[in-house]
């Protein structure tokens, strides 16, 4: 029966153990990006904070576009320089203020050259459509292929 429990015991602490790894630079910014945009949805539809987000651009994050350090760095001014004292000090606004520090640091100071970016395309994070390159109706397989 004591072999048993402690089996059970010792089965249980490994399992517990075995989620304790440290976050990657590459998960703790997709991560960070994930809950800065359920935040800005949330301050987007919170009575209290709708009129804040008026004046905060539309930002869609993608941690795999080269186009975040810039657009990051703009909306971050924007929250930091926000025209309406209210705004500042509300709960949901100084939390998203600290989220996008956080993330801005971890791009371009922590994760630097750690990142790996598959596109450039701007106008993606503005909008949140991503346009992938045609290559002229072929599909890039069948022009490898048809090279050998």
């Amino acid at each position: 029966m004591r072999v048993g429990l402690a089996a059970v015991a010792c089965f249980l602490s490994f399992v517990r153990l075995s989620d304790c790894a440290p976050p990657t630079c590459y998960s703790r910014a997709l991560g960070l990006s994930k809950e800065i945009m359920v935040l800005l949805d949330k301050i987007h539809t919170y009575h209290r904070t709708k009129s804040c987000a008026e004046v905060l651009p539309t930002i869609f994050l993608d941690v795999h576009n080269s186009c975040i350090n810039t657009k990051l760095r703009d909306f971050l001014y924007v929250v930091l320089n926000h025209p309406i004292q209210y705004c500042k000090e509300r709960p949901r606004m100084i939390l998203l203020k600290r989220k996008m520090q956080n993330l801005y640091t971890i791009i371009n100071k922590v994760c630097y050259r750690d990142l790996v970016f598959f596109t450039d395309d701007c106008e993606a994070i503005d909008t949140g459509h991503v346009t992938t390159p045609h290559l002229g109706g072929e599909d890039r397989l069948q022009l490898l292929q048809e090279d050998r």
